[in-house]
């Protein structure tokens, strides 16, 4: 079994548990090799309500460092004002299957500095 076999039982068991509705969405969290995404989605309408990336043309023209710690804590403030936007406070994290630390973290506390609770 490889890593991402692993991760990806990880991520079936961690969704089990973890579902979005419109009060409090679902904020999930993908990393690649080379970048990093993130979506808040309503699981009850099938929609996502807003995304964020460091793949976008505006991040890469602002930031030379695409999947580091400091990319993902600019893509956390990016998130957290589009999601204050849409008048959201609440969200659930959804890890992606992928171990809180690192990466992960400081897009997650970056999201939380911007206001937006787990």
């Amino acid at each position: 079994m490889s890593r991402e076999d692993s991760r990806i039982l990880r991520h079936n068991r961690i969704r089990k548990k973890v579902k979005g509705n419109s009060l409090r969405p679902r904020l999930s969290v993908y990393k690649s090799l080379k970048y990093i995404y993130a979506q808040v989605i309503d699981d009850e309408k099938g929609i996502t309500i807003t995304s964020a990336s460091t793949n976008e043309p505006d991040f890469r023209k602002a930031y030379s460092n695409f999947k580091n710690k400091e990319a993902a804590k600019n893509l956390g403030e990016i998130l957290s004002k589009r999601i204050k936007e849409k008048n959201i406070d609440e969200v659930v994290m959804d890890r992606g299957g992928f171990k809180y630390h690192g990466v992960v973290k400081e897009f997650a506390d970056a999201v939380r500095n911007g206001g937006i609770k787990f």
